[in-house]
């Protein structure tokens, strides 16, 4: 088993990866191993009926498989620097820009060609963000939804399973480095040589990153944990926004701590859907393009991001330990009305049933003040009613908070300008380096790391 290059991970920083060597340099022989399924293959349980929430499969096909944890996402490729990662930092704000622009075509190309690009530029509701204290990040955002963002991870599949060799169901165990270039370690005992290796295992793969950087001294630092709530609503109270402009990031700084809390993956009419990570089941949400499988609700995120310092390093075990104490509670995600958050009652059906907003997601009733930190609940309180402001009856009573979503970024790993680790060839991509948190970056990503590879065989 030797090829030329091997990508760990079949995530959008994979596939993309995969996608420029086979159209720069056909002549390398590539294999991709994925330790999830094949995306037909990719099926979670919950169905609403037999099972309602998540029963922690081993492999969890939300998060894991090809197409990564943006497979089922809603497909939002936002194209801008202000937000998504670091990566323009490594490469150059133009540099970065260009390949996310690139990575659009190739989407539009494969099946996203009806679907609409959004943007901020110009604005109205900038000016009315800043007259409410609110910021509205700058973002072009192409929108294909989980259905047609299947349909480009299906065709993008079908153009490289010919060409490259893909191991799914195939966990890599470690990386070791060989005369010439790296050997993996996976099943019992196996393993395979490459003269280049690409590491692309995205959030889901944080701890055995981690691990695999102290076994072979590369050195890291400690990233931040976002934490914080998913609100559903009803779709008319964000739709002159969403309307518009689809994915509005918007950052609020708090009056009481100065912390930023913002805004994340809005899903228009849309559903929250449960996240298998590491075992601990956490909240997010899904939007379709299809109009007959839109609700009636809108949900997005409001996230704060926790930054660690000396002597405490780890931001990942901060916020699972949140989300643990969550599962404890709820048996998985807990659901509270906003108005009962604000009385300091638990919610129960009954009220819940009662209200404007009827749920998307099976979740148990309960008081996310006994989960989230004082300081983090205030800032997302603090929120809410700023939002209030611009977008009235955000903080309705019956507007419904789902706790606990934590999103996960990986220690960033110490790496060149051409990405790659202090061990020549040995690259390391998207999310799991801690320089992307995004599919646009992720991808981008990909494409520049294959670019290099393929200018030098």
């Amino acid at each position: 088993m030797k090829y030329d290059v091997i990508i760990i991970g079949a995530g959008p920083g994979g596939i993309f990866s995969a996608y420029q060597l086979v159209k720069k340099a056909p002549q390398l022989k590539v294999a991709v191993f994925e330790s999830g399924y094949p995306l037909e293959e990719r099926h979670c349980p919950i169905d609403g009926d037999k099972v309602k929430s998540c029963i922690k499969c081993k492999t969890c096909a939300i998060m894991n498989g090809f197409g990564g944890a943006g497979a089922f996402s809603d497909g939002k490729y936002n194209i801008t620097n202000d937000f998504g990662g670091t990566l323009h930092e490594y490469i150059g704000r133009t540099k970065a820009l260009e390949l996310m622009n690139y990575v659009d075509e190739i989407n539009v190309s494969h099946g996203g060609e009806n679907t609409h690009m959004f943007s901020t530029a110009g604005s109205e509701f900038k000016k009315l963000c800043m007259q409410n204290k609110l910021k509205l990040l700058d973002a072009s955002v192409r929108h294909l939804g989980t259905d047609i963002n299947y349909i480009v991870l299906g065709k993008l599949y079908e153009e490289l399973k010919d060409k490259v060799e893909f191991h799914f169901k195939t966990p890599v165990t470690d990386i070791e480095q060989t005369e010439g270039g790296y050997r993996i370690l996976y099943g019992d005992g196996e393993s395979a040589e490459c003269n280049k290796c690409i590491v692309s295992v995205g959030r889901s793969g944080s701890k055995w990153m981690e691990s695999v950087c102290q076994k072979m001294g590369i050195p890291t630092k400690s990233n931040r944990v976002d934490l914080g709530v998913r609100v559903e609503l009803p779709a008319e109270i964000f739709s002159h926004l969403t309307d518009k402009l689809y994915e509005s990031k918007i950052v609020y700084r708090t009056a009481k701590f100065e912390d930023a809390v913002r805004t994340f993956c809005m899903n228009p009419n849309g559903i929250v859907v449960n996240e298998n990570t590491n075992g601990i089941v956490t909240v997010n949400g899904h939007s379709f393009e299809d109009p007959s499988k839109k609700t009636n609700n809108t949900n997005f995120a409001l996230l704060v991001a926790k930054h660690f310092s000396e002597p405490f390093k780890d931001s990942n075990g901060y916020g699972e330990s949140i989300a643990r104490l969550s599962n404890m509670l709820g048996g998985g995600v807990i659901v509270q009305r906003f108005g009962d958050l604000e009385r300091g009652r638990r919610s129960n059906m009954k009220r819940i049933n009662e209200g404007m907003v009827q749920p998307t997601l099976a979740a148990t009733p309960g008081d996310l003040s006994l989960v989230l930190p004082k300081r983090i609940l205030d800032g997302i309180i603090e929120m809410i009613y700023a939002l209030d402001r611009i977008a009235p009856g955000t903080a309705n009573d019956d507007t419904l908070l789902y706790g606990v979503e934590v999103k996960f970024y990986n220690m960033e790993v110490q790496l060149n300008e051409r990405l790659e680790s202090i061990y020549p060839g040995l690259f390391i991509i998207g999310d799991g380096s801690g320089v992307t948190h995004s599919l646009s970056h992720a991808s981008a990503s990909g494409v520049y790391v294959a670019d290099i590879i393929a200018s030098e065989s």
